[in-house]
């Protein structure tokens, strides 16, 4: 199979296209033939190295963490699924690669995909999808009345939450440039900050949950819009000891973790609210939750571009531009 990858950590690296042989099929895995993947900054992170001490990867390494596509093989203990069966997921770490034709997943991380959908909709989705979940509703538990304040709400993970809070009964605050706006009010947000123009701590107070996606600076201001006993969740870091003891990781990055959110953390005790990070990980149970809000018409897929599985180094860095609004995603067939 042609697979894109990359061989050492370096920012400005482009991956390389190899030809692989098709994945080895464990007892718990599916063999998916991959009819479209999307990108997402993670993919980035990655291969410049930034996750290198968390996700400490071996060379070469595919990239890709988003799948849409068919299973063509079950392994020998595989209960839920069969040959033929139209599936997405997001691959669990240390299993990723699907910027290529074929990958193996362990069943628990797949779900059907909705049928409503298109593949490379499909594809959009897991990443995406289960940090919102994992943020709103398993980390934060969204009520309706609550008020949720999303950043950056034009990106991928942006345009997924917004609709999720929205659906959980939230009223929703996000941030974007003036020319965004029509999209994500028709998505469901409710207060519309434009960045360029606007300090969001001037204009919110009083809200429940805060989903932080931002550089520190902008971290360290949220905590100013939260009610006593409000909660930040944060995917761009720092990266809590809670989370470092979570996921058994080694003990410098748990002192790496203590010393990286000391601030944040001595801030959030003063201000009687609640900091934690979130690195999402891969669900299937959770993703054929949000199959339901798809299929139901609940939440919409927000697609920027669609490229050629010869162009994915163009999607990739079209992904790092920073320009995209929702996903960006690779069709393979």
């Amino acid at each position: 199979m042609k697979a894109f990858s990359i061989s050492r950590y370096k920012k400005d690296s482009e991956l390389q296209l190899i030809d692989l042989p098709e994945p080895a099929v464990g007892e718990n895995e599916v063999l998916v033939q991959i009819y479209a993947a999307s990108v997402n900054l993670l993919d980035s992170k990655i291969k410049s190295g930034e996750f290198k001490l968390i996700l400490p990867y071996k060379m070469p390494l595919i990239l890709g963490h988003d799948v849409a596509g068919v299973i063509t093989k079950v392994g020998s203990k595989v209960k839920s699924f069969k040959a033929g069966d139209k599936i997405y997921a997001r691959a669990a770490d240390f299993h990723i690669g699907t910027f290529a034709e074929f990958i193996s997943v362990n069943e628990k991380d797949i779900a059907l995909k909705p049928k409503n959908l298109t593949m490379e909709e499909a594809a959009s989705i897991p990443l995406v999808g289960l940090t919102a979940w994992q943020a709103l509703v398993e980390k934060s538990n969204v009520q309706s009345g609550q008020k949720v304040f999303i950043q950056a709400g034009s990106g991928g993970v942006g345009t997924f939450a917004i609709q999720l809070a929205k659906y959980l009964g939230a009223t929703v605050a996000t941030t974007a440039s003036e020319k965004i706006f029509e999209l994500l009010k028709n998505l469901g947000a409710d207060v519309l900050i434009d960045y360029k123009t606007q300090n969001f701590e001037d204009i919110l107070t009083d809200y429940d949950v805060v989903l932080n996606s931002q550089d520190s600076k902008t971290l360290e201001k949220s905590f100013n819009i939260l009610k006593p006993e409000g909660k930040i969740i944060s995917i761009s870091g720092p990266p809590t000891p809670l989370f470092a003891n979570e996921f058994n990781m080694p003990w410098y990055v748990k002192l790496a973790a203590k010393l990286l959110s000391r601030k944040v953390r001595r801030i959030a005790d003063k201000q009687n609210s609640n900091y934690s990070f979130l690195f999402m990980k891969a669900d299937g149970k959770q993703l054929a939750e949000i199959t339901k809000l798809i299929e139901t018409g609940e939440i919409k897929p927000v697609i920027d571009k669609v490229f050629s599985f010869g162009n994915t180094n163009e999607a990739v860095k079209y992904v790092e531009s920073g320009h995209a609004k929702g996903k960006v995603v690779i069709k393979m067939l």
